[in-house]
């Protein structure tokens, strides 16, 4: 295991990951699902997933380990500096749709250990989509000043005078499953409402909307029994019987269903200690679809 980035560094090349585990992390992340074209029969992790945006339309990028396309020439240092800080190896920085300011958190140990999984993928050739962005949201220059405004960086760090499965469950939530980049309102910035964190918005990417996850129990989740959400993240059954569907369909079929039962408790554990916000998610009128919690 690597300690810190500095080690990563100092090493003076890439050290051994653990893929089983790797694989695991790998799934807890999310990252097949949106660097699969599923809707287009494109490769696995070969890019070119459209999101749709109040900024534009963002494609996400190949993360095969095809040299020339892909990431196959990306170091250890490179995979954590893009995770931890969005910043490619040639120095550009990423637009905050990729979510590092989730993934962040995420400890270096992690980030080797999902590297090494990747790089036992198949490569593929596909290259990459340019994104569909109107000025000034398109002027990647500024995105060092959207950083210094909204922008902390990691890694996760414990709280000791909380318990180990609190801990565990808010290093899901916050770093790993990066559930706030979809579940937290965002400003007309894009910088997440911090004050509002979890809470829910009907201007999701996608254009979806997104469910108040806080445990109030009038607009949240407040009112669900463990049972509830054990059932939610495991099936996607929700407690009326009827099932998710669209983003977080996917987000159970690829993520939450494959967590082990401690970390599900554990995910549970730190749901129930957000801060309860009192906010009603509703569908716009012109907006059909179900909520995609």
């Amino acid at each position: 295991m690597v300690a810190n980035v500095a080690a990563v560094f100092a090493a003076g090349g890439d050290i051994r990951g653990d893929t089983g585990r790797g694989k695991y992390l790998f799934d807890a992340a999310g990252c097949a699902g949106c660097h699969t074209d599923k809707k287009n029969k494109g490769a696995a992790l070969a890019g070119g997933r459209k999101l749709k945006t109040p900024f534009g339309v963002f494609y996400s990028p190949n993360i095969t380990p095809d040299p020339d396309n892909g990431i196959g020439n990306w170091s250890d240092a490179d995979f954590i500096r893009a995770l931890r800080l969005g910043i490619a190896p040639d120095g550009q920085h990423y637009f905050p749709v990729f979510p590092y300011p989730s993934y962040t958190g995420i400890t270096d140990a992690d980030l080797i250990d999902i590297k090494a999984y990747i790089f036992t993928r198949p490569p593929a050739p596909a290259p990459n989509k340019p994104h569909d962005v109107a000025a000034p949201f398109g002027w990647r220059f500024l995105l060092p000043i959207w950083k210094a405004l909204y922008f902390s960086p990691g890694p996760f760090r414990p709280d000791p005078t909380r318990d180990e499965q609190w801990n565990r469950g808010r290093y899901l939530i916050r770093a790993l499953g990066h559930c706030g980049e979809c579940h937290t309102p965002r400003d007309a910035l894009g910088g997440a409402k911090d004050d509002m964190a979890m809470a829910g918005t009907d201007n999701a990417p996608g254009g979806g909307i997104v469910p108040n996850i806080t445990p109030d129990k009038k607009t949240g989740i407040g009112r669900w029994s463990d049972a509830d959400l054990e059932e939610l993240f495991e099936s996607g059954m929700l407690p009326d019987g009827d099932f998710v569907g669209s983003d977080m369909g996917e987000v159970v079929d690829l993520t939450t269903s494959r967590l082990s039962k401690s970390d599900i408790k554990a995910l549970i554990a730190a749901l129930r200690a957000l801060t309860p916000v009192d906010n009603k998610i509703e569908p716009k009128k012109k907006n059909k679809l179900k909520p995609d919690l």
